[in-house]
């Protein structure tokens, strides 16, 4: 980065929003080994929209909940190799969607995977960092956090 970008800090794991597909709450992991952001995803339909292929995926935006599942249609902006943590090599549909970050709004490249076993439903990595984010691994939720009823949410529980 050059001189003149401004620099703006973000914990480990903060609540970020999704823009354009009404998840105004999810918790991410900030992930510097990530190349790309993916997002949790399950029952993905792949269909014709006009002549552009689309998808059809729903969102639990609660870590440890199925409550409040999101479908989402967006158009399918490519499909890629991912390598997972555990090595398993992936093909994942990529979409873009508007991400919110510490206050910060940008267009990311998201890919759909099933991360029902992970404890964050979304992960943020270097593509999206590299709009002028520097991650201090001793901070978490820079950005705030959502109210009590969402965090309870969250986790499973009702307020």
């Amino acid at each position: 980065m050059g001189s003149g970008h401004s620099i703006t800090v973000t914990g480990w794991r903060e609540w970020v929003s999704l823009a354009g597909i009404d998840l105004p709450w999810i918790k991410a992991k900030i992930d510097t080994g990530a190349r790309t952001s993916s997002l949790h995803a399950f029952d993905i339909v792949e269909f014709d929209h006009d002549g552009r292929e689309w998808v059809r995926f729903a969102v639990h935006p609660w870590q440890f909940s199925d409550a409040d599942a999101q479908v989402v249609e967006l158009p399918i902006h490519d499909r890629r190799d991912v390598r997972s943590s555990s090595g398993h090599v992936e093909r994942r549909i990529v979409v873009i969607a508007d991400l919110r970050l510490v206050g910060i709004e940008m267009p990311v490249e998201l890919t759909l995977t099933n991360r029902a076993q992970m404890g964050f439903r979304m992960l943020i990595g270097r593509e999206a960092l590299r709009n002028g984010f520097l991650v201090d691994s001793a901070q978490s939720f820079v950005g705030g956090k959502p109210s009590r009823q969402i965090r309870l949410a969250n986790r499973g529980k009702t307020a």
